[in-house]
């Protein structure tokens, strides 16, 4: 019997974190982003990336957690991450908040650890003063859309082409969702 649960994260953790979002990225947008997007991630240089948003956010009231597996043997494992923190985009309103990354890792999807890891986010973005929140999802990634639908989310009609290569864009959609108690 394991034990589930979800924590701040630690800079300890940016090795697991970088290994589950190539894992979950690879798994889940293949197709979706060009085969030398994909190829071109590295663990490590995520790993360096999430070790510095948690030592020093970018921004006051950003954070990132973890969800955590731990076995009988009492081992943990990072199963899964979410970013989270004030929305950057120029149409932002006051109080909305941007969840930036739900991964979790694949073998432990489906498992409930990425409704823990959103409620999570949602907890603490409520407690630092947020009153709605957004997400950038592609709009063929059906599975994160899905994911994030089933929990409330809806789109708004922002819409975004990011370049992902020379001759490639991936469109996004908006999903947003009132945090009011």
């Amino acid at each position: 019997m394991s034990t589930v649960a979800v924590r701040p994260a630690r800079v300890s953790d940016a090795d697991d974190i970088g290994m589950v979002h190539v894992a979950s990225w690879h798994q889940r947008l293949a197709g979706v982003l060009p085969d030398e997007v994909l190829s071109s991630l590295s663990a490590d240089d995520l790993a360096m990336t999430w070790a510095r948003r948690i030592l020093n956010p970018p921004l006051a009231g950003q954070a990132v957690v973890v969800a955590t597996q731990v076995q009988p043997d009492a081992t943990e494992a990072i199963v899964g991450f979410a970013a989270f923190g004030p929305s950057q985009e120029p149409d932002a309103l006051p109080g909305e908040y941007e969840l930036v990354a739900l991964e979790v890792a694949p073998g432990h999807q489906r498992a409930g650890h990425g409704s823990r890891l959103m409620a999570a986010a949602i907890d603490l973005a409520r407690e630092a003063g947020a009153t709605s929140a957004c997400a950038w999802c592609p709009l063929e990634d059906s599975i994160r859309r899905g994911f994030l639908q089933s929990a409330g989310w809806e789109p708004d009609s922002a819409r975004r082409d990011l370049a992902t290569g020379p001759d490639t864009t991936v469109r996004e959609v908006r999903l947003v969702v009132s945090l009011a108690a």
